[in-house]
């Protein structure tokens, strides 16, 4: 979240929210982005690492599995001095370019980490879609209908963003796939282009028994069927609850405050309800706020409050440097959690880590934290089709 700590507001961008498709169906998500930091206010990323031992232990159609590989990052160097030649004391440039990610991004001090799958639609693509625990249907820009020569059907459904709703379009497609996933016959709603680059979100329909590997310093996704195979060495392990539309919930403390924590992987940045603040405030009466701005995908503006808050735990994980966003947000209504404090953990958090393991047969996360020692490959047993 780059621009946390400045004295001026800043801006946090909704880049989905609630999606009605039908009665009875909905697709849920939430995204936030900070406006980029003034050079002046630059703060470190929320430092994400394993509390020590004694802390309480974590509980315990089908094509070929899609890897994007990482590009190796290019290297220009002066060519060698011919033999005999005179050697001339000048001052060499190396100029050393690492290629901007394609699929994954880890979070930085200047960046927000992203998760993108490639995806392919009616057998085209691969296109870059946004996964998105916290939403259960996909959907995609109107660029991606273009490019599959599918019209916009006349079909509408209410687009519910953070603070207000719109009526989109939909497009109807025969298959979607990605790795293990394939999802037949659906109906994609047409979201703004407002995905920072991204054309679409991948909802969670389909993954309730897949197994999500996300390597933050290869920039790989892998998604396949879940075989209940424990976490490697070296990984923490959080357990999650599955809720209604497929959220990923699991306990979390902000200091001493217990909460209600939902994964979203679609989320940049991390936000919290009006019942977490006042929880915070009767523990500790004096806080620094920020004005912060909520603009969702419908172009609704609200505002929150921003702040720095105690750490946050997750099982045996520590979230140092946290900062919220706070506000009556509406998403939390809807997820029937507003009555107690909750939060949204985005990708300011998530994407501090080197490996992210998301494992909906097991329900629970595995975790390589950055800069973790571990004695085997973490790729090995993906590599491995038994697995």
């Amino acid at each position: 979240m780059p621009a946390r700590r400045a004295s001026v507001g800043r801006c946090a961008r909704g880049r989905r929210a609630l999606i009605l498709i039908l009665p009875g169906l909905t697709a849920c998500a939430v995204c936030a982005a900070a406006t980029p930091a003034l050079p002046t206010a630059a703060a470190p990323a929320p430092a994400l690492a394993p509390l020590p031992a004694a802390a309480a232990p974590a509980r315990a159609a089908t094509l070929a599995t899609g890897a994007v590989p990482s590009v190796p990052s290019g290297q220009t160097v002066p060519p060698a001095q011919p033999a005999g030649a005179s050697v001339v004391d000048t001052d060499q440039e190396v100029s050393v370019v690492a290629p901007e990610p394609r699929y994954v991004a880890p979070t930085l001090r200047d960046r927000i980490g992203r998760i993108w799958a490639p995806v392919l639609i009616d057998g085209k693509g691969p296109f870059r879609l946004v996964l998105d625990t916290g939403a259960n249907h996909s959907a995609v820009t109107a660029g991606v209908a273009r490019a599959l020569g599918i019209p916009l059907g006349e079909t509408h459904v209410l687009l519910h963003g953070v603070m207000g709703t719109v009526a989109v379009p939909t497009i109807h497609v025969e298959n979607l796939i990605v790795g293990d996933l394939q999802i037949d016959s659906t109906m994609l709603p047409i979201v703004p282009d407002a995905l920072g680059g991204a054309q679409g979100v991948l909802g969670t329909e389909g993954l309730l028994d897949k197994r999500i590997f996300i390597d933050f310093r290869h920039d790989l996704i892998m998604i396949r069927r879940s075989h209940g195979q424990r976490a490697e060495r070296g990984y923490v392990t959080v357990p999650v609850r599955i809720l209604p539309n497929h959220l990923l919930a699991t306990t979390a403390y902000v200091g001493s405050i217990r909460t209600t924590a939902i994964i979203d992987t679609g989320a940049q940045t991390s936000i919290a309800n009006i019942a977490l603040r006042d929880a915070l405030l009767g523990r500790r009466r004096h806080y620094e706020f920020t004005k912060d701005q909520i603009v969702d995908t419908t172009d609704t503006v609200g505002e929150g409050q921003g702040a720095d808050v105690p750490p946050i735990r997750l099982g045996s994980i520590n979230i140092r440097s946290a900062h919220l966003t706070i506000g009556d947000i509406e998403i939390f209504q809807a997820w029937k959690l507003a009555d107690r404090p909750a939060l949204l953990i985005g990708m300011d958090a998530l994407g501090t880590v080197d490996v992210l393991v998301i494992d909906y047969r097991r329900s629970e996360l595995q975790i390589l934290a950055r800069g973790a020692q571990y004695d085997d490959d973490p790729l090995a047993r993906f590599r491995d089709p038994r697995w």
